[in-house]
């Protein structure tokens, strides 16, 4: 499966991870589920909602932060996820950063991740957009590269 974006789209990722740097940034990819894929139709920016103490996070002892760890506020998504469906969109994909790091995803990335997403991470080194790639989670619950078609949507 690939996922199609367009290049004002991949910017607005771009800028924001560049804007949010040294911190993570995230968030979601509206659109369609198509027989050849997926269409990406608006890129929602969300705030890194990252908190150790939050519940659920209780397992993570790493004592990491917005530097390399990222959250979308569930009540945020759920309040994203029902306006998409009101236009007849879904959530598609999850979109984040990693400052000074490879776009490659981390084991932190694997644990929360979701099968039906696209997972677009961005490197961004020294406050540049170095690298951006798309992932997407198998059966095994493995990241595997996902292919990117950037170009104008139809």
């Amino acid at each position: 499966m690939a996922l199609s974006i367009s290049p004002s789209q991949l910017q607005t990722i771009r800028t924001h991870a560049e804007s949010k740097y040294p911190e993570e940034c995230c968030g979601l990819l509206l659109g369609k589920v198509v027989d050849d894929g997926k269409s990406v139709v608006e890129v929602v920016p969300t705030e890194n909602a990252w908190n150790a103490e939050a519940p659920g996070w209780e397992d993570d002892t790493t004592n990491r932060g917005k530097i390399d760890r990222y959250a979308i506020a569930p009540q945020e998504m759920l309040k994203i996820q029902k306006a998409a469906r009101d236009r007849h969109l879904d959530i598609i994909g999850i979109y984040h950063s990693h400052p000074n790091h490879p776009a490659i995803p981390s084991e932190c990335d694997r644990i929360y991740a979701w099968q039906q997403y696209s997972y677009i991470i961005v490197s961004v080194v020294n406050g540049e957009c170095d690298d951006v790639q798309n992932w997407s989670l198998d059966d095994r619950q493995q990241f595997q590269s996902e292919n990117m078609i950037v170009a104008e949507l139809v």
